[in-house]
């Protein structure tokens, strides 16, 4: 867990009560004002209204130009930003017909596959020749082609289950599933960080949840032991069903889970594992197979693996693999498939592409350079800003590593001076994170050159000087040590 420095939480403390303070005024004056003007929703509910409400009109309005900032190429090592200015304090911004080239370390494009490739930009090209931009169906009536079923022997094949069914959108992919897998009667006990998709997914199951702490499988197995000697609720009847939620690699945290242990854990008290792989399949492991091939864990150990395609295959969509039960029943019961269109045949044939190039069936070795670039450009930047004195999160390997800004007023610093040096970093703030826990999250591709990186560091250094977010020492630089040494001497 984070750790606030007593200094950094009292100045962000105040900053919030600042910018709350000032906002209830504003407010106060504004009831004034609208009850002078005349309204054609007299009588009318807001239809927005709540502590929500309040921080976008009065705290993100103020920053919202760091945010949605749209673009206009491919979202490679370096893409075209689209230059927005407003006239109404950031109310409301307007696009111009001015760019900025600029690095980008915000696109989960973990492998490069997100622009042009030279093996699977022509056969995603002649797909959309083939079957059209989108099948204009569901799955179950006339939205499954060819492509389809191939994408789905792929998926199986590359994560090593004997099945898997593939949805058009990667968040209902949690959303939707949850809900079929378990329902009253049942537990959920989920990773404290685990993601809205799951979140959600998880409410509307109708199940019970419980959360134990951010990654501590120690903690998960005090929860689990309390939950099955208690039982359901009231009636303290035994579960009907016990499923256990974890990520891959946590998108706002950059760590990868410690699976090992929580198998184990779910293996002693025979609760079912659901392992969502959004950030670390195709990223990871030796042969990007995700965290399973990385920790050691066999796939079979893991009852439900989730995956998205919108990060290293550069597509978009999401799968579920496990058993062959499984897959034909959750192709029976999930409205994600029953009812959602089904992937656009271009964007599968993109899928099945990567994978082949990851695995090295285009005749290739790209995709084990990939592999490996991606590893050394993530480990390489990661320990370069631990060395600057910045606070990182996550773990090695991992191509997510947010830096910590917690104050307020340092996101809007950070990010409109790294873009005004050309470098596009998204910056994270509540409701994705804790209120006081803001950040920026630094994604990096196996695109990114030696030099990418290093203007980049330069950059967030400089910027990080300015914006006073490094809160540890600087390591001295290996040349001032040799010179040291030799003076010495």
């Amino acid at each position: 867990m984070i750790t606030i420095p007593y200094l950094t939480a009292v100045s962000t403390y105040f900053s919030y009560g600042l910018l709350f303070a000032f906002g209830q005024l504003r407010d106060f004056f504004r009831r004034f004002i609208d009850w002078w003007l005349t309204s054609n929703l007299h009588g009318y509910a807001p239809i927005c209204l709540g502590h929500e409400d309040f921080y976008i009109r009065r705290l993100y309005h103020r920053i919202q130009d760091c945010f949605e900032r749209p673009i206009s190429s491919a979202p490679d090592a370096w893409f075209d930003v689209v230059e927005r200015y407003s006239n109404d304090n950031n109310k409301t911004l307007k696009r111009t017909t001015k760019t900025s080239r600029c690095l980008n370390l915000g696109s989960y494009n973990y492998l490069g596959f997100g622009s042009f490739d030279e093996y699977c930009t022509p056969r995603v090209i002649e797909s959309l020749k083939k079957f059209s931009a989108s099948t204009c169906s569901s799955r179950v009536d006339a939205g499954t082609t060819s492509v389809h079923a191939e994408l789905e022997e792929c998926v199986t094949r590359f994560v090593g289950k004997p099945a898997a069914v593939v949805f058009g959108m990667g968040y209902a992919t949690n959303s939707a599933i949850i809900p079929v897998l378990i329902g009253k009667g049942g537990l959920i006990i989920s990773d404290s960080l685990n993601h809205s998709s799951i979140v959600n997914g998880a409410r509307g199951s109708g199940a019970t949840i419980r959360v134990f702490q951010h990654n501590t499988p120690s903690h998960l197995e005090r929860v689990l032991r309390e939950q099955i000697a208690e039982g359901q609720p009231r009636t303290h009847r035994p579960w009907k069903k016990i499923i256990v939620v974890v990520e891959g690699i946590y998108s706002m945290e950059g760590e990868i889970c410690h699976l090992p242990e929580v198998v184990a854990i779910c293996k002693k008290y025979k609760a079912y594992v659901y392992l969502d792989e959004a950030h670390s399949i195709g990223a990871i492991g030796k042969t990007g197979k995700g965290i399973c091939e990385l920790l050691g864990v066999d796939t079979a150990d893991v009852d439900v693996m989730m995956g998205t395609f919108t990060k290293s295959f550069g597509s978009c969509g999401g799968y579920i693999a496990g058993s062959k039960e499984l897959i034909q029943y959750l192709k029976h019961q999930c409205p994600a498939h029953l009812y959602a269109t089904s992937i656009p045949t271009p964007s599968a044939q993109q899928i099945i592409s990567a994978i082949k190039v990851i695995l090295g069936e285009d005749g290739s070795n790209r995709g084990a350079q990939k592999l490996a670039r991606i590893r050394e450009n993530s480990n390489f930047f990661r320990a370069e800003l631990q060395k600057m004195g910045f606070e990182v999160l996550g773990d090695n390997d991992s191509p997510v590593m947010p830096i910590m800004l917690y104050n307020p007023a340092k996101i809007p610093a950070f990010s409109r001076e790294c873009l005004r040096q050309k470098v596009a970093v998204v910056v994270v703030g509540f409701p994705a994170t804790p209120l006081l826990l803001a950040r920026a999250r630094i994604c990096i591709s196996a695109s990114h050159s030696r030099e990418d990186l290093i203007k980049a560091l330069k950059v967030i250094s400089k910027v990080g000087d300015l914006s006073g977010i490094k809160y540890f020492p600087a390591e001295p630089k290996k040349i001032e040590q040799t010179k040291n040494d030799i003076k010495l001497d």
